[in-house]
């Protein structure tokens, strides 16, 4: 499926693979709508012609309104990616009053909004593709990543429930572990990991299913990955 002149919303997009994906479906061809918190990472990208919008997505009316902005100017809202996040945080007993909320908030809320806002759209349409951000994090027991390790396994549950939940129209439903990248969760720069863009093929893949395509799967390097799997190591 072509991706060109299709609706694309993605959050978190002023920096790290959200920035490359808004870069990459620009350059195909894509209506594409980068969301990010800090706006001053929006700059460049609209310099290039890609539509910007400053948006914190643990706020609920600030996430429909990017929705429903997005739809009213360009008639479709067809993608979503639910990719804003934060770094890793502390331990668990040196975490502050709020600090594990808000990772939940980011992550989890961030993401459920998104889809909340989108998918009645979507069904009016008849046609929609989400793709949530999500991470091996999930299954393992990394000290310091309570709380993202917890928003990324809600989020695993949440999506599969919502794509079983719209199974009888077009939206699929589907989540993205883009793997160890070098971006800013690591809190400084790790050229020894991957860049942001080789997560792009695996990105576009989700973007442009068929009708009938995976839903409520999760994918890394274009295929599907069982997270939970007691096989699974670090």
């Amino acid at each position: 499926m072509d991706i060109d002149n299709k609706t694309l919303v993605i959050t978190g997009a002023g920096n790290g693979i959200g920035r490359a994906w808004a870069l990459k479906f620009h350059q195909e061809g894509a209506n594409v709508v980068a969301a990010d918190i800090d706006k001053e990472s929006l700059v460049s990208l609209s310099n290039m012609g890609i539509s910007t919008k400053n948006v914190d997505v643990r706020d609920s009316k600030q996430v429909t309104e990017l929705i429903t902005d997005t739809h009213a100017k360009t008639g479709r809202m067809d993608i979503l990616f639910n990719n804003a996040g934060i770094a890793f945080g502390p331990k668990l007993e040196n975490a502050t009053e709020g600090k594990f909320e808000d990772h939940i908030a980011v992550h989890l809320f961030g993401c459920i909004y998104g889809m909340r806002a989108a998918i009645p759209i979507m069904r009016e349409q008849g046609y929609g593709r989400i793709i949530n951000t999500v991470s091996r994090n999930a299954e393992f027991d990394m000290p310091g990543t309570s709380a993202y390790s917890a928003a990324k396994s809600a989020i695993w549950s949440t999506s599969r429930i919502a794509a079983r939940e719209v199974s009888d129209s077009d939206i699929l439903i589907n989540m993205l572990i883009p793997g160890p990248t070098n971006t800013r969760i690591w809190g400084k720069d790790r050229p020894d990991l991957q860049s942001p863009e080789v997560t792009y093929p695996t990105a576009k893949m989700l973007a442009t299913l068929p009708t009938g395509g995976p839903t409520g799967k999760v994918f890394w390097d274009e295929k599907e990955y069982t997270l939970f799997d007691p096989k699974n190591t670090v």
